[in-house]
């Protein structure tokens, strides 16, 4: 999954042995679920560095941002941003250094109060902080020291290469950035940053000499340091606001396109930031109505060959009843326990429903029918009666599986896993259905023809036909369903799929339902992924709908969606989801792991 703009992911690394990661080359789009998987990676071995160097228990990576205690914690320090394609081991390493040392040396309080309100002053006040709290490194910690410095210097290497420096206003920002990291670092400038700048530090200096001398110097006291970096950051603002009216009266290119060219690698969505500190001042659930306005419309270049399929016809009886064997055998091998299974899942949900009246009771509603006891009795007290409640599943489960062709690896043990649930839920007294999805063909079918035969016009949309299987209706008891679902262990089904849609698919199906509590639960490994879509459209074209999608749903509150990620943790998408470890035995705790997640969903 690519994030394009400057909405690049966070990311940093700091195990002892670097994973195979670095140096190598950029993965295709087929690959995207593996190089997501190596980003989480990134991102939970960078967490764990930083919550020990940092002492903070409650910080993660969510969805490629930094989370502490739930909240959002932007980090918009340009050196600080790491891509997984293009750097090396030590540069994650020097990152997570730099927001570890971040998090221990700045009031992010005092932070907040005192940043300037203009987009660029702001930006330098944010780069000026940042290399105050990295030159805070303890001497007895000469390997992070090591790891600041490797991270700069890359980070100027990649955006001298990019020609950001070739414009005045970029050119600006990279000369202070060099000379405020030599000054409160101690390390000289690389000698190519030497003869670049040479000419705009004298320049510079005059304009800012007084509070810049002053910044090693009070670089312990945030407060006094940050005197020193809003007069700097003013003095910037200014200067680039003259150069873009000079170069806007000259003509010689769009003010606007300038200053985008120019400081790209420097802002971080300043402009987004909210007043909570988040990302465009929303939560990582925003609504759907936003998520919609947004995002361009989602296009379907053809529905025509869009199917929705019984599993029991695409699979040979003979074949069918060989599955279904091969799946009872290793169901019996795991040592699951059904019946307690079941009785876990009635308590989380089951709710009170009205079962009659009990009488002869000493407190609640007066039983007009035994006041005649009271006369002939006086010390008659079981005069009352109360409504009688019995716990009942008023509820549906349907379980989308993502068939796409990465999911072969892993099927054998979520059709178990899907197999168990419906037995317990059945037994819990729930509906449950099996619903999966995935594409008609491989790199696009009868639409990328039809494309194609019409010249290929631009933003086609979605060039793919779509495969959605019914594996088990809501109606159909598990005990008739079961030899159907064992073409879950079908591989040549398994193709690309697209996720937005067969959300939207699985949403209309229980809006005909009328269980009080529907429940959707997504097994997937990673991004949607349909290669003839991609290839054709914006890269985050699917990537974008399906986050639509999930959030329309979880903004409407009508029915709870939770998601498992097959080795990958997919936050980026849903809110409430938990990765799976398929890897090894599926035993009791995998199910336990699964009631934990439909629990706290509830209570939320």
């Amino acid at each position: 999954m690519t994030q394009s703009g400057f909405n690049k992911p966070l990311t940093a690394w700091h195990p002892e042995q670097p994973p195979q990661l670095a140096s190598q080359p950029a993965e295709k789009s087929s690959d995207a679920p593996r190089l997501e998987r190596k980003q989480q990676q990134v991102e939970e071995l960078s967490g764990a560095a930083m919550r020990a160097e940092a002492g903070i228990r409650n910080l993660r990576f969510r969805g490629r941002r930094l989370e502490i205690d739930g909240k959002a914690y932007p980090v918009r320090v340009p050196h600080l941003l790491t891509d997984l394609e293009r750097d090396d081991f030590p540069s994650f390493r020097g990152a997570a250094d730099g927001i570890a040392l971040r998090l221990q040396h700045n009031d992010r309080r005092l932070h907040e109060r005192l940043k300037p309100a203009a987009p660029i002053a702001r930006l330098v006040f944010e780069m000026l902080e940042q290399l105050r709290v990295e030159s805070l490194v303890e001497d007895h910690h000469p390997g992070v020291r090591a790891n600041l410095k490797h991270r700069f210097s890359a980070w100027s290497a990649q955006f001298h290469a990019t020609g950001q420096t070739e414009n005045h206003i970029g050119l600006m920002l990279y000369t202070l950035t060099q000379m405020t990291w030599a000054l409160l670092s101690g390390n000289p400038v690389s000698e190519e940053s030497e003869m670049l700048i040479e000419a705009p530090r004298v320049s510079l200096g005059r304009q800012i000499g007084a509070h810049f001398g002053l910044l090693r110097r009070t670089r312990h006291d945030q407060q006094a340091f940050a005197e020193h970096a809003l007069a700097i950051a003013a003095v910037i603002q200014d200067m680039i606001d003259t150069l873009n009216q000079e170069m806007a009266l000259n003509e010689e290119r769009d003010a606007s396109e300038i200053s985008e060219n120019s400081h790209q690698n420097f802002s971080l969505l300043l402009e987004l930031e909210g007043e909570d500190g988040e990302l465009g001042g929303q939560s990582v659930a925003a609504s759907g109505r936003e998520l919609a306005e947004a995002a361009p419309a989602y296009r379907i270049f053809s529905t025509q060959y869009d199917r929705v399929l019984q599993a029991g016809k695409l699979v040979r009886a003979e074949l069918l009843k060989d599955l279904r064997e091969t799946l009872d055998t290793r169901i019996r091998a795991q040592g699951l326990n059904v019946p307690r299974l079941a009785r876990k899942l009635a308590r989380i949900l089951s709710a009170p429903e009205r079962d009659g009246w009990e009488f002869g009771l000493e407190e609640g509603r007066l039983d007009a029918r035994r006041l005649s006891r009271l006369v002939t009795t006086p010390g008659y007290r079981q005069l009352f009666r109360q409504e009688r409640h019995q716990p009942h599943s008023n509820c549906l489960v349907t379980f989308l599986i993502d068939n796409s062709g990465s999911m072969k690896a892993h099927i054998e043990s979520i059709a178990m896993l899907v197999d168990v649930f419906s037995r317990a839920l059945e037994q819990a007294g729930a509906s449950t259905e099996v619903l999966g999805f995935t594409t008609g063909h491989w790199n696009g079918g009868r639409p990328m023809k039809q494309w194609l035969g019409r010249g290929k016009p631009a933003n086609p949309g979605r060039l793919n036909e779509l495969n959605h299987i019914v594996y088990k209706d809501a109606d159909t008891p598990w005990r008739r369903a079961r030899t159907s679902m064992a073409a879950l262990l079908k591989p040549d089904l398994f193709r690309e799929g697209v996720d937005g849609e067969a959300l939207l698919w699985t949403l209309s199906r229980l809006q005909a339902r009328r269980e009080e509590r529907r429940i959707v639960i997504v097994i997937s490994d990673g991004c949607p992924m349909d290669s003839a879509t991609l290839h054709s459209n914006s890269d985050d074209v699917l990537d974008t709908h399906l986050r639509q999608v999930v959030g329309q749903i979880e903004a409407r509150g009508d029915m709870e969606l939770y998601a498992l990620g097959v080795g990958l943790d997919l936050s980026t998408y849903y809110r409430h989801q938990l990765q799976l470890d398929l890897e090894h035995r599926l035993d009791n705790a995998v199910f336990d792991e699964v009631l934990q997640l439909i629990a706290r969903g509830r209570r939320r």
